[in-house]
């Protein structure tokens, strides 16, 4: 029940952060703003991982810094599509991970598929294409979004062989630290590095580098331990809802009927598809080989 209860706080913290990250990045250049919250994630695990980095070897390092550097185009394009569209659209959206996961197991291990999980796709995309009829956001946004949430899957196919093997501390902070300094340098040569100034801003950055990023991930790492993944990953599928309530709450979304109707087929969708998608990253765990 404590995993659950922390996967499920976990999920909150998320969805309220669309909120303020859609307002911070309407203040704060985007990659600035990036940047610096992985900055502070990565300070934040700074000191209790520094002895245990050595650990990882360069097998382990070098995987941080891959999925670090996947967590970073990641975010870039979720926050690049949040200025372009709804909270509530893109919180529902990026949830779709959960239904993309498999298909790029399929892809990449040969991972089988079943009929859930092809029902989750076609749901999914019926709702997505409900979405892009509404006029509230932009389907160029939702796009960026879409294209989020695929690299949010490869980056959880990935990390489901790199987790059990290594320190789940020192690895999160070689993830956080690469994912700073790739977006670090776009940051730079954009020449849009500069000091944040004002509450929503640096309110942002406190909540999504200290709690959204770096106590996330570790929640996360924590849960998963002690929980099943089929439970995470049904935990993980209230992101959108979450997302879309505070998105209703705090920033006045109002999608309509045909908006409304298409997360709710979008979410569907989610559902349908995660027990399939939990039990291919069981597979990929246990290392099974595949027909």
């Amino acid at each position: 029940m404590p995993a659950l209860v922390a996967l499920v706080a976990v999920t909150a913290v998320w969805g309220v952060t669309f909120v303020q990250v859609k307002d911070a990045v309407a203040l704060y250049p985007l990659f600035a703003f990036l940047a610096v919250r992985f900055a502070i994630a990565t300070g934040t695990l700074a000191l209790p991982a520094a002895t245990r980095v050595r650990g990882l070897g360069w097998r382990g390092a070098s995987g941080g810094l891959l999925l670090g550097l996947l967590l970073a185009s990641g975010y870039a394009l979720q926050t690049a599509g949040l200025q372009r569209t709804t909270v509530s659209s893109t919180g529902f959206i990026t949830g779709m991970y959960v239904v993309l996961t498999p298909l790029l197991a399929l892809l990449l291990f040969r991972a089988r598929i079943g009929p859930a999980a092809w029902g989750g796709v076609v749901l999914a995309a019926a709702g997505l294409a409900m979405l892009s009829g509404i006029h509230t956001g932009s389907l160029g946004g939702d796009l960026l979004v879409l294209a989020a949430a695929a690299v949010y899957s490869l980056q959880i196919v990935l990390l489901e062989r790199y987790a059990p093997r290594y320190d789940p501390l020192a690895f999160t902070f070689v993830e956080m630290a690469a994912a700073c300094a790739g977006l670090l340098v776009v940051a730079v040569a954009l020449g849009d590095l500069r000091v944040p100034h004002g509450w929503t801003v640096w309110g942002a950055l406190l909540v999504t580098g200290v709690f959204a990023s770096a106590l996330g991930f570790l929640a996360q790492t924590w849960a998963q331990r002690r929980t099943s993944a089929t439970r995470t990953a049904l935990a993980f599928s209230l992101e959108p809802v979450w997302t879309a309530f505070f998105g209703y709450t705090l920033a006045g979304d109002r999608l309509g009927t045909l908006g409304w109707g298409g997360c709710a087929v979008i979410m569907g969708g989610i559902v349908l598809a995660e027990p399939a998608a939990a039990a291919v990253l069981a597979r990929l765990v246990s290392g099974r080989p595949r027909r």
